[in-house]
């Protein structure tokens, strides 16, 4: 016991020597410089993910607050870059919703459930491919990146740590005083590239009591999260984007939503290139 237990204890004096010493090795930085670096490499990525090709999949459930689920949805999309930023192509859809005391499962086109599941879980998806609304199916206002989002925000140095072995700048954001951006949030920044790992954000403020008071609307603990991962050519590429909130939305509607988002088999191309692709099935 005595010696797993002084084992334990160099392993974590290790550890924590390794993390002073990548932090002795990283440059010396406030929150607003590194930002400001992420800003300029964002702008310039925007453009570069252009030249991709890549598949995205897309989950979104509504479920009572029991945990039985009212109505789900799946989609796959195949994106291609365009002048404007890209178009996708809906390869695959299909889902299953409750209805009279059982489950109804549909394929092909739009949801036949009109309930509010059916409106608010179809709406959802939409959002999140809708390339007018979002950026690589992200929706642009959640995560200030970009020098033009970086505006609204002040930023605040929380310390390093160390991510899948690679030297990261912890950063806190949240809206200057009197802004319309209702988000704050922590972002993990490569130290080495300064480029997003992976961002959360949740509101800064609550809903407004007059509409919690007069529609009986609320939406405790949303919030959202977004995974990057760099390419082989040295861009990187959000991969994965999560949230799972409650809903109370006329004093007698009470749901848990979750939505979540998967990009993968990226391949890059020409922008004029002509492509072709497979519809791939649903998981």
């Amino acid at each position: 016991m005595l010696r797993q237990l002084l084992l334990l204890l160099a392993v974590g004096y290790s550890g924590l020597f390794a993390c002073s010493a990548f932090s002795q090795t990283m440059p010396q930085l406030t929150a607003d410089e590194i930002m400001q670096r992420v800003g300029q490499n964002q702008d310039r990525a925007e453009e570069l993910r252009r030249h991709y090709v890549y598949k995205q999949h897309v989950h979104v459930a509504s479920r009572k607050t029991n945990g039985k689920l009212m109505h789900e949805e799946m989609a796959n999309y195949f994106v291609v870059p365009s002048a404007q930023g890209s178009n996708k192509t809906l390869t695959q859809l299909a889902g299953k919703y409750w209805k009279k005391n059982q489950y109804l499962s549909y394929s092909g086109g739009n949801t036949p459930d009109d309930s509010l599941d059916g409106d608010l879980v179809s709406d959802l998806r939409d959002d999140l491919a809708n390339e007018k609304r979002s950026k690589d199916g992200i929706a642009t206002n959640l995560f200030p990146l970009t020098s033009k989002e970086q505006q609204q925000y002040t930023f605040k140095s929380l310390g390093n740590q160390i991510v899948n072995g690679r030297k990261a700048y912890r950063i806190a954001f949240r809206p200057k005083q009197n802004e319309e951006a209702v988000w704050k949030g922590e972002a993990l920044i490569d130290a080495d590239e300064f480029q997003p790992i992976t961002i959360f954000t949740t509101l800064s403020r609550k809903v407004p009591f007059w509409i919690r008071t007069a529609f009986g609307t609320n939406l405790p603990d949303v919030g959202f999260s977004v995974t990057y991962k760099r390419q082989t050519d040295g861009v990187w590429f959000p991969v994965s984007f999560g949230t799972e909130f409650r809903l109370h939305a006329v004093f007698f509607i009470n749901r848990e939503i979750t939505v979540s988002l998967q990009n993968s088999d990226f391949e890059k191309t020409h922008v004029d290139s002509v492509l072709h692709y497979e519809q791939s099935s649903l998981q």
